[in-house]
């Protein structure tokens, strides 16, 4: 009448008791008991105990549970096989319920990981002693250098990484645990399995809502983000260790490595984080409604907005290469510079921009050129090629500018040369914006002479190329 949960231990003890007995008997009896009464006795016995399992198994609803149960029955069947008792279909209910184990196992994770990472804070760790360093970075790996750092050490990521990164290990080993019964040795595709599951679903999902609904403001965003980084490190981590403790070799886990299965969680995060920078780039460039599209002469120091968008920028690196990885950094700022030249291509096509002069076009010229040169002033955050990349999200707005001060800009319809100088502009941004290009009259180019003359015909070129590219399309 006792729970099973509570009097297991005694029941298959006393079993395996039994049968060690009667194999001695049989041996020593000298024919008092058959070897045929014995199989006979032991087919019984084992058909109870499948079915007492089969129906404790699908009543349990704790993981814990599953795997107490499972290391007696294991043991067991370890035991008696040693005497030539065969144990297959005990360890056959094992293997039925280890689907039942994991997903309980997950639901599991699944709570607590959510607990983990609604408790953050989303502020870098303070770690006063070495234990709490190797506690919470050299246990999962995530350190980025070999020499252990002076203390108090400020660690790069907030809570969520290391109590996510103890939730992750323990269901691994436990996941390990229960599939290492009966002396098999190939079940690491089956651990595997269901830590792709816990990652690529129950973590990344509850990051996810978390960037969702509980990241507010830009430093926490960037905190996240960062965070991001470390666990892509810890995913390694993770891979590695249910190798080993699947006896895999590494080598093997190398050529069947998963993608990071964080990726909406840390593609969210960082979107927001770009998201928030962006917002407050659009409240500088609000200040384009101050610049003078018919100004007499082109601004030599760039327009108003440029200039507080920089000071801005110069601000925003300074504070965020202290928490974010350089990869993410570069990739933050490239974004929020596209989105700077999608802006100032939107200004020139909106509504409320009905006439520019070449002036107007040289200040902006002069505006991109600024920020061209911000980009390039990183190089001592980043490699020539991430410099480049940077660079690179001022590509459209940079080739339009090049397009609309061109001597030659019927270039544009020459598929060769479009490719390689204006490949990033679409054809119908290029008529709505240069049909806005003021046709300088007498008046205003009197006094200029020959200049007159050639911004006229640059006007001129632009009208052939309006009039080809509306035919053409």
């Amino acid at each position: 009448m006792t729970p099973f949960l509570e009097s297991h231990q005694t029941f298959f003890a006393q079993i395996a008791g039994f049968f060690i007995v009667e194999d001695r008997v049989l041996r020593t009896g000298g024919g008092l008991i058959s070897k045929y009464e014995v199989e006979n006795l032991w087919e019984t016995a084992v058909i109870k105990m499948c079915s007492v399992l089969e129906d404790q198994f699908s009543r349990m609803q704790t993981a814990n549970h599953l795997l107490l149960i499972k290391d007696y029955v294991s043991l067991l069947g370890v035991t008696l096989r040693r005497y030539g008792y065969l144990v297959d279909p005990l360890l056959d209910v094992l293997s039925k319920h280890r689907d039942k184990y994991h997903e309980l196992l997950l639901s599991d994770c699944r709570k607590l990981i959510g607990e983990a990472v609604s408790a953050d804070g989303f502020e870098q760790m303070l770690m006063k002693k070495e234990y709490e360093y190797s506690r919470d970075v050299l246990s999962f790996q995530i350190q980025t250098s070999d020499i252990t750092p002076a203390f108090p050490y400020i660690a790069p990521f907030s809570s969520t990484v290391p109590d996510c990164c103890r939730l992750v290990k323990s269901f691994i080993e436990d996941s390990v645990s229960f599939m290492s019964y009966g002396g098999q040795l190939d079940f690491h595709d089956v651990v595997k399995k269901y830590l792709d599951r816990l990652l690529g679903e129950v973590l990344d999902e509850a990051l996810l809502n978390i960037v969702k609904s509980n990241v507010h403001g830009v430093s926490q965003a960037m905190q996240v983000a960062a965070n991001m980084v470390v666990l892509e490190r810890a995913c390694d981590f993770f891979f590695r260790h249910a190798a080993q403790l699947s006896g895999i070799p590494l080598r093997i886990t190398e050529i069947k490595r998963s993608k990071f299965p964080l990726t909406s969680a840390r593609d969210a995060a960082e979107s927001m984080l770009s998201g928030l920078l962006k917002t407050k780039v659009n409240g500088f460039m609000s200040l384009t409604e101050n610049i003078n599209w018919m100004a007499d002469e082109a601004p030599p120091n760039g327009n108003e907005y440029v200039n507080e968008v920089i000071i801005y920028l110069e601000t925003l690196v300074s504070t965020a290469q202290q928490i974010l990885p350089v990869q993410v950094l570069q990739r933050v700022l490239q974004e929020v510079l596209s989105h700077i030249s999608e802006k100032i291509l939107g200004i020139l096509a909106g509504d409320l921009v009905k006439r520019f002069s070449i002036n107007a076009v040289m200040g902006i010229d002069v505006d991109i050129q600024l920020l061209e040169s911000f980009a390039e002033n990183q190089s001592n955050l980043f490699t020539d090629v991430e410099s480049n990349q940077l660079k690179s999200g001022l590509v459209e707005s940079r080739q339009l500018i090049n397009l609309l001060l061109s001597n030659q800009p019927e270039n544009f319809l020459n598929p060769v040369i479009r490719e390689r100088s204006y490949n990033a502009l679409d054809y119908k941004k290029v008529v709505t914006i240069a049909e806005k290009l003021k046709d300088p009259s007498d008046r205003y180019f009197g006094s200029f002479g020959g200049r007159g003359a050639k911004v006229n015909t640059k006007k001129k070129s632009l009208d052939a190329l309006i009039k080809r590219l509306k035919e053409a399309h």
